[in-house]
């Protein structure tokens, strides 16, 4: 399965954002870009080229892609499908964007990354109505329980991920967590007001529709 395997730190500095790649280490001051924010490169410090009209929408949707976690075609994908649906394009995208499981898993606090938590659905951990999924990009809805296998509860990075979900922004209001059975439910499918990461959907949009 292909993905992204370089430092992750990077792609925060190209972006000149957080993206919360790593967890937990993001929200400490030992995150690269609170020490070097600015391009990566020989030359990233002294030269910062103006970026104007495609670049700025270029940029824009690789940060989304970054964030989720996706690749370039998986991402394409997304945008077609979101296209076809009724409704405003961008905001359609990331909302199923937003519903991937491995997200969910993230955002219910069973792993610091959406890595982490990709790497949870993979191997077989995660089970969504008490059926195992191990498809990342599943769709969840509303209603859906989400729980780990008997085993996987009693794995030490797992509860401390839940242990500190707070320091990462706590759960959002779509989601609910029962950190004791380690269970989570979606109440509602996610809106995009639950995406609070600085994202110009507009700009994607406008992308793609060259």
């Amino acid at each position: 399965m292909a993905r992204y395997r370089e430092a992750k730190c990077r792609l925060c500095r190209r972006e000149g954002m957080k993206l919360f790649l790593k967890g937990d280490r993001c929200f400490r001051d030992s995150c690269s870009i609170e020490k070097r924010n600015w391009p990566p490169g020989q030359h990233g410090r002294d030269h910062r080229p103006k970026t104007v009209g495609y670049g700025i929408q270029l940029r824009e949707k690789q940060k989304v892609k970054r964030i989720y976690r996706v690749l370039e075609n998986q991402f394409a994908n997304y945008f077609a499908k979101a296209d076809r649906k009724k409704g405003i394009t961008g905001e359609n995208l990331l909302l199923t964007l937003e519903r991937r499981l491995d997200n969910v898993v993230c955002r219910l606090g069973f792993a610091p990354s959406r890595d982490q938590a990709r790497q949870l659905v993979t191997h077989g951990h995660v089970l969504v109505n008490g059926r195992k999924v191990d498809i990342p990009s599943a769709q969840i809805n509303a209603g859906d329980v989400i729980t780990l296998r008997e085993r996987t509860r009693k794995n030490q990075q797992v509860l401390d991920s839940v242990a500190t979900v707070g320091g990462r922004g706590g759960i959002p209001a779509w989601l609910e967590l029962d950190a004791d059975n380690l269970k989570g439910t979606v109440l509602a499918l996610p809106k995009r007001e639950d995406i609070q990461m600085p994202i110009d959907e507009q700009l994607i949009v406008e992308l793609y529709s060259k």
